[in-house]
This record gives C-alpha cells, sequence and structure tokens, in this order.
C-alpha cells in the first residue's frame, strides 16, 4: 500500500545563480529594478537587526564592492536615519563600485572609512556586507584578514545574504567564513546556508523574500525544499476508527550481534513509538529475554553465532520492511545476509553495519530502487569511496552520487539532513548538537522503517521521519534544559504527539 500523500511544498532551496537570474526577470517583466531589490534587501535586514538587538546604538558596517556592499550602504543609511552611531568600513581595492551599489554609496550620509580591525570595537552589531552570494572559492587574503578580526572582535554579527567567505553553492569555507549571529537572506534559501558545517557559520537564518511577485518565484527551478515537521503534519491522515495492528505495517528489525544489543532494542522500540503495528526483531540469542523484558510489546527471535536462514525467512516473509544494520557486525556473514535480504525484494532500510556491508558489494552492481540508506558523512565516504571530508565539502554533491550509485532513496544525516530520490531533494530543519550521541542512528532508522511501513513512500517516510527525529531532540532538549547528555531514548516520548495530524 501507499499512501502517496499530497506534503505541501517546502521553502524553495534556489541556487545563486537562479536567484540572479530571477532579479534580472523581475526586472525585465515586473518592472521591479535591481536598485529597488537592493532598497528592499537593507530595509527588510534592518528590520532583523533591530528586532534582534533593539538596545544596539552603535553599528559598524563592513563593506566589500558590488551588490552585498550596495545592500549595507541602505542598511547603514537607515541606521543613520534611525538615530543610531553609524561607521562604514570598506575593504578598498582596485574596482570601483558601479550601478546600483554606486548609486546606494552615493546617497551614504556618513563617509566610509578603510578598514582597520580596532575600529570594530565599540560596536554593539557588527554588518557583514563584504561579499554576496557569487563568490566561489576562497576569499583572498586581504579579505581573509578582515573576516578573521570580525570573528576575533566576538561581537554580533549579521550577515546580508550569507556570511562572507562560505560558499552560497554548497557550504564550503564555513571554517573560514564569517561566523554570524544571524543571516538575512534574501529572495530564497541557497544550498549552502542550510547543512553541515555552514549552519555554524550562518547562525540564526531569516529569509526575506523582498514582495517578489508570486508568479515569478513559481517559475524559479528549486533545486530542493526546506522542511521541518510542522510543513508536513499537516497533512498526515487520521487513522480509521475500524483499523487495526495489521493495517500499520510490520517492520523486522535485523541487528543486535554480540555485544551490541542495544542498537536493534532502540531501533526495534522506536519503530514501535512512531505508530508500526507490529515489530519483530532478530538479534542474538544472548539479548532475547532481556528484549523482552524491557519490552514486551517486541517479537524477538534470537541467533547464535551467526543469522540462520531457516529462522530468519519466515520472519522476512511476515515483514512488510526491513531495517537491516543496527548492531548487525561487520562479521563475513554479513554480506551474504544482505545479499539474500537483497534479492527478497521487500523495502529495505539499510543503516551502521548494514550499509558498511553494502560498501563491500561489486561496484557493478545494480541500483536498488526499493532502498532506504541512511549514512553519516563516514559511511557516506566508504560507499563512494572517498574521505569524510570530502562528503563535507559538498553534501548534496555526495548524497547525489550515493543515490546514482545504489539507488533509492538517501539520508544523508548530519546538521540539515540532505534527503534525496534523485528526482527530488529536501533538507531538514532542525535538531541539535545534543543528538551527537551513540544510538541516535539507530532510533532513526526504526523511525522512517515504522513510515514506510505504515504506507508512505519511501522517499516521504525518510524525509517526515528525518523531521520527526529532529523536532523530537528539540523537544527533548527544551524539556531537559540542555544539550549535554541527552540520550537516544529520551526522544521516543515525543514521537506520539509528533505525529498527530496538524
Amino acid at each position: 500500500m501507499s499512501l502517496l500523500l499530497p506534503f505541501p511544498a517546502g521553502a524553495p532551496v534556489l541556487r545563486p545563480a537562479t536567484v540572479l537570474e530571477l532579479e534580472a526577470t523581475v526586472a525585465e517583466l515586473d518592472g521591479i529594478p535591481t536598485g529597488t531589490l537592493m532598497e528592499r534587501a537593507g530595509a527588510a535586514a534592518f528590520v532583523v537587526l533591530r528586532q534582534r538587538w533593539p538596545q544596539a546604538k552603535r553599528l559598524v558596517v563592513v563593506c566589500g564592492r558590488g551588490n552585498n556592499a550596495g545592500d549595507g550602504y541602505v542598511l547603514a543609511r537607515l541606521g543613520h536615519d534611525a538615530g543610531l552611531q553609524v561607521s562604514v568600513l570598506q575593504l578598498l581595492g582596485e574596482r570601483k563600485d558601479s550601478g546600483d551599489a554606486a548609486r546606494a554609496l552615493a546617497r551614504l550620509p556618513v563617509t566610509p572609512h578603510a578598514f582597520e580591525p580596532g575600529l570594530l570595537a565599540d560596536a554593539d552589531v557588527i554588518v557583514d556586507a563584504l561579499f554576496g552570494i557569487g563568490l566561489r572559492g576562497h576569499p583572498n587574503a586581504a579579505a581573509s584578514t578582515v573576516i578573521a578580526a570580525i570573528n576575533a572582535s566576538h561581537k554580533p554579527v549579521l550577515a546580508l545574504d550569507i556570511p562572507s567567505g562560505l560558499d552560497a553553492e554548497t557550504g564550503a569555507g564555513a571554517s573560514t567564513a564569517v561566523h554570524a549571529t544571524v543571516t538575512t537572506t534574501f529572495i530564497a534559501r541557497k544550498p549552502g546556508l542550510l547543512t553541515g558545517r555552514a549552519i555554524e557559520a550562518v547562525g540564526d537564518l531569516h529569509c526575506c523574500a523582498l514582495d517578489l511577485p508570486a508568479s515569478s518565484l513559481a517559475t524559479a527551478h528549486a533545486v530542493a525544499e526546506h522542511l521541518a515537521l510542522a510543513d508536513l503534519r499537516t497533512r498526515l491522515p487520521h487513522r480509521r476508527r475500524a483499523s487495526h495492528k495489521g493495517d500499520h505495517g510490520h517492520v523486522l528489525v535485523i541487528g543486535g550481534a554480540a555485544g551490541m544489543g542495544g542498537a536493534a532494542r532502540l531501533a526495534g522500540e522506536a519503530a514501535l513509538r512512531s505508530g508500526a503495528g507490529l515489530v519483530s526483531v532478530y538479534c542474538h540469542r544472548d539479548y532475547q529475554s532481556g528484549l523482552l523484558a524491557a519490552r514486551p510489546e517486541l517479537m524477538v527471535t534470537g541467533f547464535d553465532g551467526a543469522p540462520d536462514g531457516a529462522a530468519l525467512t519466515p520472519l522476512v516473509q511476515r515483514a512488510d520492511v526491513l531495517v537491516v544494520g543496527p548492531g548487525l557486525s561487520t562479521a563475513g556473514w554479513a554480506g551474504p545476509l544482505l545479499e539474500a535480504l537483497i534479492h527478497t525484494g521487500k523495502p529495505l532500510l539499510l543503516d551502521a553495519d548494514g550499509l558498511n556491508a553494502l560498501a563491500h558489494r561489486p561496484a557493478t552492481s545494480t541500483p536498488l530502487p526499493q532502498l532506504i540508506l541512511t549514512p553519516h558523512p563516514g559511511e557516506a565516504g566508504r560507499l563512494l569511496g572517498i574521505s569524510t571530508a570530502e562528503v563535507e565539502v559538498d553534501r548534496y554533491a555526495a548524497a547525489n552520487a550515493l543515490q546514482a550509485r545504489y539507488g533509492g532513496v538517501i539520508v544523508l544525516k548530519g546538521a540539515g539532513t540532505i534527503v534525496t530520490d534523485g528526482e527530488r531533494t529536501s533538507v531538514i530543519a532542525g535538531g541539535n548538537p545534543g543528538m551527537a550521541s551513540g544510538g541516535m542512528g539507530d532510533v532513526l532508522a526504526g523511525v522512517i522503517g515504522a513510515l514506510r511501513g505504515q504506507g508512505f513512500s519511501a522517499y516521504d517516510a525518510a524525509r517526515l521521519g528525518v523531521a520527526l527525529h529532529a523536532w523530537a531532540g528539540d523537544q527533548a532538549v527544551a524539556k531537559r534544559g540542555g544539550e549535554r547528555g541527552l540520550l537516544a531514548s529520551d526522544l521516543f516520548e515525543f514521537f506520539s504527539a509528533g505525529l498527530q495530524p496538524g
């Protein structure tokens, strides 16, 4: 069965080049000059600044060249007109401003000064208007010095459109970019703002559409959508009053080899808490009685040493979806077991050691459309034969490469988890650093497996599962009052509430 839910679209994510094309189209077809958009951008950012720092009296606006500097000039003028003490510092170079930026500079009521680090000391807020979304590659030495000085000031920073030094396409360069407190981006979210280490540079993200016509925005090609649980739960279906456990999917968790029984337990209980009608666990016999005692709703079958095909076959036949890998181990039998499970044709989610087994399949193997893969960056690197660092340089490219090689749906975990099926991509908002603890991935595997078993398509199960997992993590931190010491099982109590139709 498939629910084929008409989930609403999330916020569109546009490539930098698409945004620039859209600005030109709006100027030509809708009669909105680019200078008007610059005025709107500076005004929108100033509103964000005043809302976030209402007591701020002294602004230092650091400008480079081009339209991003123009946005900064507009904000500086508005700040001066509002009675704030405003200083404008310029990164000087051979190229002079022209067009809209030059006109914004001409209207500036204060005299800009050449950048000096000491001039940042008196700022209540620093405004970063050095580079916009057109920057690719690394800033030059002079710009890098300015960025380092901004970060070393330890002042609140508002970045205009994107933190300077960050690649708007990929999010690369986060370690050497401006680390903003707040980023106000314009027209639409850009891919590089939303995932991986870039999130640390972006800070709190605001998106201001600048009152562009909805018809023009609708024509722009979005490379992804930015989603949180609130965007999805409004269309969750109500259960029929006469439904029974068989209507809500039977999940089989295969894992929990010697020394790793907790992983299977976490995945199994997460599936139960996420609404699966039935959950079976196939794990090492040492954990069978413990799992049943701790969670009697689980149906647990044990194996000695290695899984027994004769015992496993009827369990697989009864299941609607297989979650393979939590605590599976990398023993020699893992590869043949995975191959046998793949050939059952059952919907299959691979996590942890299931992914490690997949990485050893021949490179010529045919992609598998029934798969959901949930790698963290290290596992993604092993699957692609590259380093973790290479994965993190461009997480979108890595997710797409995984999908092209293995098929199905890819869930590239981490801050700003990416979900793609090769045709559609979602970046999931939410979650927190407290979730960087053992067992969180096992819980996510159980959640997604449960949703897949309940009839959601693989793509919808993955993105809804990631959004629910992130939201529950945030709820758990709010309840506990802090991120440190968060346990994977702390999320369980929030799953039911998170899956109530909005």
